[in-house]
């Protein structure tokens, strides 16, 4: 057993004793695996279940899966009080608003101040202990939801080795999807994505620097919401880079995933990012709605991301996205075919990416451990992780290497302060910008310019990445019967498969996401990927009226 797999099972065995024995509920509360956020605020208000309910089925559906998907690395032990004593408030005090007593799971690269641990996937972190709950999950107790645990990912974010898998944690072990036996849930959010797929909590957090939130959503059938760089807030966790990380939810519609994103963006006094939100209050992303969202929309295709990379492995994705764009017109959007990046070649030829992850990771790295009210391994910077690494047979060195660290390390320059990095920073603001993203949106001489972008999910997550810009992530559809099974460059995971999902992303300018989100709900409406689609192979059999007394 690892680390924390006694405490996950010890959290569960409430469940256990009574998930064999009970009687399934045959009424209409939806199963956990469909039920949205404001389903369960109505049945919370009525008194059909309660949030303690709520949670214990959470955590016994867990008990049920996650020694085959791995995609849970711990669970709060205090995830019941924090329920039954949210229930009480809401008797006595009525409701905070529509996470009042949510289950919900984040990522263990976010911090908490309480008896979890935050460990990014490493045992150099383990009891480690921060000086105070990460803004992401002060906000979300702020709202009411019950963070029910963390989700296990790709150790380090994916920014360790250039030969792990998808998933992998020294801690946690390899995460699976579950459309697929030994399904890649790619990453970085792979157990947020998973978790959240099949229903283990109402919805999670995940954490992206380049495609971890959109990449895991599109794989696990979800949506994604990517958010502009300092929507939210980066305080205490851990980092990769401060140009590029952003958290969001990933959530099985766009509606609960909007909810989530209202409850933990704003501006926060722990990271001066955020003082660029453009507005001082936040707006409410899940308020109006509409399935005539896109009416009069001008969306724009940058058809040259997607002939530049175009291959046979996904050509029924973008068989699949022409179909997707007929359907954004038939709901009124004017679309504008070869609104194409004026730099895409330079890009995709470029090595800034890895000149500003490499230097920015040196310096916020160091900043986190720097914060760290107690850190038991005494690892401070980045050289120190590496040895521990290399050192700890747990990490699983040299099977998995530290190349990525290597590569940092070996650079003559140090930091994000360097001329080196202010350079690549500055090329790749240029070829994100007015060489990428805003040069798509001004390309077609529209009066105001176009209001967002479209694209395979699969092309849309470097390019934003790199200036910070918005992306939602919505279900598109799914590789047909006829597609071969490939794996990953270790053969230790399908990579593609029939049934194995994938995402239409819409990307737009800084701070538009109450206009992508709009648009992703309209598509998400007159579409039903996920409610139409093949379902998961393994789904938990515990419904929340299964544990109402």
């Amino acid at each position: 057993m690892n680390l924390y797999a006694l405490a996950l099972f010890a959290a569960s065995l409430t469940s256990v004793a009574w998930a064999g024995t009970s009687c399934s509920y045959s009424g209409e509360v939806p199963d956990l695996v469909d039920i949205t956020i404001d389903e369960i605020a109505t049945y919370l208000e009525s008194g059909t279940f309660t949030s303690v309910d709520l949670t214990t089925a959470y955590l016994a559906r867990i008990n049920e899966v996650n020694p085959i998907l791995h995609a849970v690395i711990q669970i709060n032990p205090d995830a019941i009080a924090i329920a039954a004593a949210l229930d009480e408030e809401r008797k006595m005090n009525g409701t905070r608003g529509p996470l009042h007593g949510v289950p919900i799971l984040i990522k263990d690269n976010i911090a908490t101040a309480d008896k979890m641990n935050t460990t990014a996937g490493s045992f150099a972190l383990a009891n480690a202990k921060v000086p105070r709950d990460s803004t992401m999950a002060a906000n979300l107790r702020k709202a009411g939801a019950v963070i029910l645990g963390k989700t296990n990912l790709s150790q380090w974010a994916n920014y360790r080795s250039s030969n792990s898998s998808n998933g992998w944690s020294a801690v946690g072990g390899q995460v699976y999807a579950a459309y697929v036996p030994m399904q890649d849930p790619s990453g970085s959010s792979s157990g947020s994505g998973v978790s959240s797929s099949i229903g283990l909590a109402l919805a999670t957090l995940g954490t992206e620097t380049s495609g971890s939130i959109l990449s895991p959503s599109q794989r696990n059938n979800l949506v994604g919401i990517k958010p502009t760089v300092g929507l939210t807030s980066r305080a205490l966790v851990v980092p990769i880079s401060e140009h590029q990380d952003t958290i969001g939810p990933m959530a099985r519609t766009v509606k609960d995933a909007a909810h989530i994103l209202s409850a933990i963006a704003g501006k926060d006094q722990y990271d001066n990012y955020t003082s660029a939100i453009p507005f001082d209050t936040i707006p409410d992303y899940a308020a109006n709605l509409s399935s005539c969202g896109l009416k009069g929309a001008k969306i724009g295709i940058p058809r040259n991301a997607i002939t530049y990379t175009a291959n046979r492995t996904n050509a029924p994705v973008i068989t699949a996205f022409n179909s997707s764009v007929q359907v954004l017109s038939s709901l009124g959007a004017e679309i504008f075919d070869n609104a194409n990046f004026p730099a895409y070649a330079e890009l995709r030829n470029s090595s800034n990416s890895t000149i500003v992850l490499n230097l920015d990771f040196e310096t916020d790295l160091a900043n986190y451990f720097s914060e760290l009210s107690y850190n038991p391994q005494g690892v401070h910077d980045l050289a120190d992780l590496a040895n521990y690494t290399i050192n700890d047979p747990r990490e699983d060195y040299p099977d998995r290497n530290i190349y990525t660290w290597e590569q940092a390390l070996n650079r003559t320059a140090y930091g994000n302060t360097s001329p080196e990095f202010w350079a690549a920073y500055q090329a790749n603001l240029y070829l994100g910008g007015p060489g990428g993203i805003d040069g798509a949106l001004e390309s077609m001489s529209v009066e105001g310019g176009l209001d967002a972008l479209i694209l395979p999910t699969d092309f849309a997550a470097g390019i934003a990445a790199i200036v910070g810009y918005p992306v939602v992530t919505v279900p598109l559809g799914f590789y047909p019967q006829s597609t071969n099974v490939t794996y990953n460059a270790r053969g230790d995971l399908v990579a593609i498969a029939p049934n194995v999902p994938f995402g239409l992303a819409f990307l737009g300018r800084p701070f538009s996401e109450q206009k992508l989100i709009q648009y992703a709900y309209a598509f998400e409406q007159a579409t039903l990927v996920r409610e139409k689609g093949p379902k998961p192979y393994i789904v938990p059999n515990v419904e929340v009226m299964d544990v109402v007394v």
